[in-house]
């Protein structure tokens, strides 16, 4: 299967376009949308958010990846296998996280060139061809690269910000449960915030962080949207004490 992991939305052409792409390029292979709206222009937040849904995923999986704010500059195509997921996109820190908690990892610099390549949609273009090939066992033109380039340093293993709010004005925080201590509390917002097992465990209009289906530290508000309760929004930072 091909996931799809970008900022573009599905209100415009972008996401279809790419759809169209795999349609054409490799048929009969699912092509999912995991994320339309993975945080826009923030290859850093996005990073957390990959790197947290991709284990979910059986090996073989190819994860079409675009938060690509340098598309058309010199930042490199790259293709990464990691725990025998394939990720393909720009090499911008989008895959630095999954890279690091990796067991196995090889990366590689995208050599292939299509004879159309525009200067702002790479997502199209270049990286949808490299995932249908991936997804249908061709083969792309491609040059070694040390992982270690992958990854960025100066970012945390634990990030305490906001990376993700949903539907239902859940705020998704960069922070994996399994990291913190079990009585921790966050701040978000001004407001203290206990930890509780769901939403049903605080009454009606209560805020609770809970440990998310993916692993990730979550903040809500039982019946209620801790966006607007709390006055939370994508990148704004969560302290932690224990």
């Amino acid at each position: 299967m091909i996931l799809l992991f970008t900022d573009f939305g599905l209100s415009g052409p972008y996401t279809g376009q790419m759809k169209a792409v795999l349609a054409q390029q490799a048929p009969g292979v699912p092509a999912i949308d995991l994320f339309a709206d993975a945080p826009a222009f923030d290859p850093q937040l996005s990073a957390y958010l990959l790197a947290a849904y991709a284990p979910a995923f059986p090996a073989g999986s190819v994860f079409l990846s675009v938060v690509d704010p340098g598309v058309g500059t010199d930042r490199r195509p790259v293709m990464v296998e990691a725990d025998g997921r394939w990720f393909v996109g720009p090499d911008n820190g989008l895959f630095a996280l999954l890279a690091r908690r990796a067991t196995s990892l090889n990366a590689w610099t995208i050599d292939w060139i299509p004879d159309r390549l525009s200067a702002s949609f790479h997502g199209r273009d270049l990286f949808a061809p490299v995932a249908a090939s991936l997804a249908t066992g061709r083969s792309v033109a491609r040059s070694p690269l040390d992982p270690a380039a992958i990854d960025r340093p100066d970012w945390p293993d634990e990030l305490p910000r906001i990376v993700y709010v949903d539907v239902y004005g859940n705020a998704m925080t960069g922070l994996r449960a399994s990291a913190l201590p079990a009585d921790a509390i966050l701040t978000a917002g001004g407001t203290r915030i206990a930890r509780a097992r769901t939403f049903g465990a605080v009454g009606p209009g209560q805020p609770l962080w809970y440990e998310n289906s993916n692993g990730l530290a979550e903040i809500a508000v039982n019946r209620g949207r801790a966006d607007r309760v709390l006055g939370l929004k994508v990148g704004d930072t969560v302290t932690v004490e224990p």
